[in-house]
């Protein structure tokens, strides 16, 4: 039977396993008077011009998780949060609440004149967000003809090997339908070059058949940031920055904080329980901190702020400020359910749908709350973070939270966000 992803991390063996991932136990319930989790959700109207911001509503929801909640009475929900909302392309609204830092390793509270106060531009670890960028990068090389959604993986990357992934496609990887499992095993190898070897050559899972069957797999992300960086011939950090970041002018995003953060006080913590101690500026995946904290399912940092852009760019069909990073043509190839139909194997998610673009989770309702909607797309991360685009409502809505810190078994990140979703819908 596979590891559940969040028991995986808890069971200390995430340096088995790749990806922000998740578990089965303990079930959460919706957050308490909220109905986010259904899977019947009414229209969303679009918003009137006049609308003014909900902010006291979203500090409310953000503040409420500072401290422990009836949907989550043992723990806080996270240390602190950044929301930061687009709406017409202009900020709506920007809130933060709580710390950055509040506890060293142990974990152990620090006293609170020790504390970082969490900022509007401090800089979290995206985790599984990160997933979004490496799509872009591919996306960018279909947009360029230099890659065929339809073509094996194995065109492009000979070392793709196992029984059965001839069969998987760039299109499958993208939309979560490549039969790889969630994560690789890359423990044991003493170089870099050993352990990407490894991750090529994860196997299928035990009966998977490419193509048929939603199973989030970070695995699939790793190989496509190795795809980009054959293709580019440089890192996934050199290009992420020369493709993406440069051009759209995002100052704060990027792999490997610590070789650029200025500032360290704008770093925020995840994880003060880890066999690496407090972290603070370094990946929490430990897979991707394996392979040197660039890969393309999790490493990248931004502030909330750089994140809403990613989304802005996405909605208006791959511009921002006047610069096009995708063409339309692949925006709307992007955005469109590749999984119509299909099943989803998520045990800890059972009413989740295969529903998927290429790259980007679509028509949630267990993150998105009420504000899902037939267009609505984005994704989530481990440590507590996630990008919602609402097409109907010209809307970008970004949460970053730190629930990884000090301990990420205490609390559920899907309760925090289908509550501020939920607050922006009201």
């Amino acid at each position: 039977m596979p590891l559940p992803r969040r028991a995986v991390v808890g069971a200390g063996l995430a340096a088995l396993l790749g990806g922000c991932g998740r578990a089965t136990a303990p079930v959460w319930g919706d957050p308490v008077g909220g109905a986010g989790g259904a899977q019947s959700v009414a229209p969303i109207a679009p918003l009137p011009r006049t609308t003014a911001p909900p902010t006291a509503q979203v500090r409310a929801v953000l503040t409420k998780y500072l401290k422990p909640t009836p949907d989550n009475p043992k723990h806080p929900g996270y240390a602190g949060a950044v929301a930061h909302v687009l709406r017409d392309n202009r900020t709506f609204l920007t809130v933060a609440a709580g710390h950055a830092l509040r506890y060293k390793a142990g974990p152990v509270e620090l006293p609170a004149a020790s504390r970082v106060a969490m900022r509007t531009d401090s800089i979290f670890d995206l985790a599984s967000l990160t997933k979004v960028y490496t799509a872009i990068l591919v996306l960018q090389l279909v947009d360029q003809g230099r890659v065929e959604l339809t073509a094996p993986v194995r065109r492009y990357l000979p070392e793709f090997t196992g029984a059965g992934k001839d069969q998987v496609t760039v299109a499958m990887l993208l939309a979560h339908t490549s039969a790889l499992p969630v994560g690789a095993k890359v423990t044991g190898y003493s170089t870099n070059a050993q352990r990407w070897r490894a991750v090529m050559a994860t196997p299928l899972v035990k009966g998977g058949v490419p193509g048929t069957t939603f199973r989030y797999s970070s695995v699939g992300l790793m190989v496509l940031g190795r795809l980009v960086e054959k293709l580019a011939g440089k890192s996934l950090d050199k290009v992420l920055a020369d493709r993406i970041t440069t051009p759209l002018g995002l100052r704060d995003t990027g792999f490997l904080p610590l070789k650029w953060v200025k500032d360290r006080s704008r770093l925020v913590a995840t994880d003060a329980r880890s066999s690496r101690g407090l972290l603070r500026g370094t990946v929490h995946d430990d897979v991707a901190n394996r392979l040197g904290g660039v890969a393309g399912h999790a490493g990248i940092f931004a502030t909330a702020r750089d994140v809403a852009v990613i989304g802005q760019m996405l909605l208006a069909g791959g511009t921002y400020g006047g610069k096009r990073i995708l063409s339309a043509a692949v925006v709307e190839q992007m955005l469109t359910n590749a999984n119509k139909g299909k099943p989803a194997v998520d045990p800890e998610r059972p009413r989740r749908t295969a529903d998927h673009g290429l790259g980007v989770e679509l028509n949630q309702p267990w993150f998105m709350g009420r504000l899902t909607s037939a267009t609505a797309f984005g994704h989530t991360g481990f440590t507590g973070t996630s990008l919602l685009v609402v097409p109907g409502r010209k809307q970008v809505v970004v949460l970053l939270t730190n629930r990884a810190h000090p301990n990420w078994s205490w609390s559920n990140p899907d309760t925090h966000r289908v509550a501020v979703h939920n607050a922006l819908a009201a």
